[in-house]
């Protein structure tokens, strides 16, 4: 997908909207990127189930690209299907899955961004440019939906530097990770967008600059960041817990 389509997607995916005139596997493409802002913003809450009729109401197609979406979720571990009761939506990450998927952003995406910083071309740096301006532009909405669109960027913003790393492995297992879509769903913190756009900034400057070394520094140091961030989220929730069992 070049850094145009892949931008376009990302519009569309919180929009929610479906397009006339698609074709079927475009179309299925299309729901999934709607039903995947939908998890992004929380509309779709953690535990929740969905059904293929209902969501071909809300979403005005047949039932065939919402199946074709959903088969495609559940191979990705982002819904589960439910026999005879359509599909379910799966609890938020453990904190041990968190800590190992930090663990494997580590060592590839600063990788990436050190390739990236070799290799990008003038349109893909100037494509990050322009996602860092879509992403100033959401950020600290307050909005579910908002919060669910800047992650949407951030997962592309993301994959636009493994793209121009010219490293298809890296790019692939970091899409396997569903990072973002994991990391946005434990929380709306708009603090969170506003922390990470300077830290963006950091990583798009090094790579225009051609700095290999500054570029990988800084995106280390946006992911271990973003790791402290998410993880004062588990310390809240084990704290509320350990609260409620004394009590």
């Amino acid at each position: 997908m070049d850094d145009e389509a892949m931008t376009a997607r990302g519009r569309r995916a919180v929009t929610g909207g479906m397009p006339p005139g698609r074709s079927g596997g475009r179309l299925a493409d299309e729901v999934y990127d709607t039903l995947l802002g939908q998890l992004m913003s929380l509309r779709i809450e953690p535990g929740s189930r969905v059904t293929i009729d209902v969501l071909a109401r809300e979403l005005g197609v047949s039932q065939t690209p919402i199946r074709d979406a959903l088969n495609r979720m559940e191979a990705e571990g982002l819904v589960v299907r439910v026999p005879h009761a359509g599909y379910r939506i799966p609890p938020q990450i453990t904190r041990h899955r968190f800590e190992d998927m930090l663990e494997v952003r580590l060592l590839l995406e600063p990788a990436a961004a050190r390739r990236s910083a070799e290799r990008a071309s003038s349109e893909q740096v100037a494509g990050l440019r322009r996602m860092l301006e879509e992403m100033a532009e959401l950020e600290g909405g307050n909005e579910p939906m908002a919060y669910g669109a800047f992650g949407l960027r951030d997962a592309a913003f993301h994959d636009l530097v493994a793209l121009s790393a010219e490293n298809q492995v890296i790019r692939e297992a970091l899409a396997r990770l569903h990072s973002h879509v994991h990391l946005f769903r434990l929380h709306h913190d708009t603090q969170v967008t506003h922390l990470a756009m300077a830290e963006h900034e950091d990583i798009v400057a090094a790579i225009a600059a051609r700095d290999p070394d500054a570029a990988a520094y800084a995106m280390r140091r946006h992911i271990l960041r973003s790791g402290e961030r998410f993880r004062r989220l588990f310390d809240e929730v084990e704290g509320a817990e350990g609260v409620a069992v004394e009590a």
